[in-house]
């Protein structure tokens, strides 16, 4: 089979790309610009473009499938000579459907823990030999690519991202795997954008309980009051199993989950991620993974890239990134921090880096979101505002918002970066969160002066 993809440089596409040339396809691709990792793991396979660009030859008859990415625009003029001459055209979500219809399909969805519960159940079943496809958004430690497809397995586990599919097909991505097994870990309003409103945004949870197949099953965090009563209300007959955060300690630490056959160290923690650890014990439990099977094997995740990612620790001082950006993450995460380590002051620094993140009208949503920090930082970049075209937003607005009694707010990355320097890190722990990177912060310079 031969696939073209429209702007193959995507962190999901050039994984797909990857899984597919793997499975034997012939795989060709285009971008305007790729960046690593994306250029190196093309490049190791023989994928990369020769040219960076939009080059229609690259279009013809002999190809069975086109694949656009959200990246390349509605006029990309491959796309529209491919529209031209009738090809098939997917979406990056549709065509992973396509690849799984005969499969029992696993989709894990929630606006914050999903990409985390999918790790640990990916862990898990890995943990125990047992093989399955599957779509992550994170790199995992024990696996090559983010994407697996094969014929041979009969499970396919799949993050369920909320966002838009491509620039055809504005349906968010998860509306198209119509699940057998489901998951909800939590809904909070994000990607104001595409969904200006909460209840336009809840709606796209209850569109994807409406597309879980008949004699299908929802697993659902009961302790989200957004979720339960969607799932409760919702009149499609399928199975309902809740779930809530276990019970657990912290002891020096180290957090014990409590089992019935005891105590057992986990090497993450916070109560979002035991929360996420119930979740993914449910969806493992559908998979034929027993509770104490389960147990064995999550003790030695360590978590997702980017998600409370341990980067650097010496004496009494510990550092921490996350790829938290949206209101409810930021929350949860800080309180994690703080609660594992009491005794250390805690310095959480945000990027307010997506366009969410960056509208005035959102702003409020981060009240209090980072109070549990003893001192905060806020980061953003007024020129991702103007390449966003955004309104200007200015200091007294973000501290407004944050109503944090010890917060600083910074423009400017030398500034940002110099502030991070000249700071004394004894008994601390440092919270670096964002989906960006602070306007160009090296965090290896970082960790050697801290340190």
């Amino acid at each position: 089979m031969k696939v073209h993809f429209i702007a193959i440089g995507g962190a999901a596409m050039h994984n797909l790309a990857l899984a597919l040339h793997l499975k034997g396809y012939e795989v060709s691709g285009s971008d305007d610009a790729i960046f690593d990792p994306s250029k190196s793991r093309l490049k190791a396979h023989g994928l990369l473009p020769q040219d960076f660009g939009w080059y229609p030859e690259k279009i013809t008859l002999n190809l069975d499938a086109i694949i656009i990415g959200m990246h390349a625009k509605s006029d990309n003029p491959e796309l529209v000579k491919a529209q031209s001459m009738g090809l098939r055209i997917y979406s990056y979500p549709e065509f992973i459907y396509e690849q799984s219809k005969d499969k029992t399909r696993v989709v894990i969805g929630g606006s914050h823990g999903k990409t985390t519960i999918t790790a640990m159940i990916l862990h898990v079943l890995n943990y125990h030999g047992q093989s399955c496809d599957y779509m992550v958004g994170a790199q995992l430690e024990g696996f090559d690519v983010m994407v697996q497809l094969t014929e041979a397995n009969d499970f396919i586990v799949l993050e369920g991202d909320e966002y838009l599919s491509s620039p055809l097909d504005l349906r968010p991505k998860f509306h198209h795997y119509k699940p057998n097994i489901a998951l909800i870990s939590g809904i909070a309003w994000d990607h104001i954008n595409v969904f200006p409103t909460f209840e336009n945004y809840k709606n796209q949870f209850s569109i994807f309980l409406d597309s879980i197949v008949n004699g299908g099953s929802i697993t659902y965090n009961e302790e989200d009051s957004e979720v339960r009563q969607l799932v409760e209300y919702n009149e499609n007959p399928i199975r309902r199993f809740p779930y809530k955060t276990a019970e657990f300690r912290i002891v020096e630490g180290v957090t014990y989950l409590e089992t019935d056959e005891g105590p057992i160290p986990l090497e993450i923690f916070g109560a979002h991620n035991l929360n996420n650890l119930a979740g993914a014990k449910w969806i493992c439990q559908h998979m034929g993974i027993d509770e104490m099977d389960f147990y064995e094997a999550v003790v030695s995740f360590s978590g997702a890239s980017k998600r409370l990612e341990k980067i650097a620790s010496h004496k009494s001082t510990v550092v921490f990134k996350d790829f938290a950006h949206a209101p409810s993450k930021v929350s949860a995460t800080t309180a994690a921090v703080k609660h594992q380590y009491p005794h250390k002051r805690l310095l959480a620094c945000l990027e307010l880096h997506t366009y969410s993140s960056l509208n005035e009208s959102f702003l409020k949503e981060y009240k209090n979101t980072l109070d549990k920090a003893d001192e905060a930082v806020v980061f953003y970049s007024p020129k991702a505002l103007e390449i966003k075209h955004m309104k200007p937003l200015n200091p007294e607005q973000i501290s407004m918002a944050f109503e944090h009694p010890n917060l600083k707010v910074c423009s400017d990355p030398l500034a940002f970066q110099t502030l991070l320097k000249n700071q004394s890190y004894t008994n601390t722990a440092l919270l670096l969160m964002s989906s960006g990177n602070y306007g160009g912060l090296n965090f290896d310079q970082l960790k050697n002066i801290i340190l």
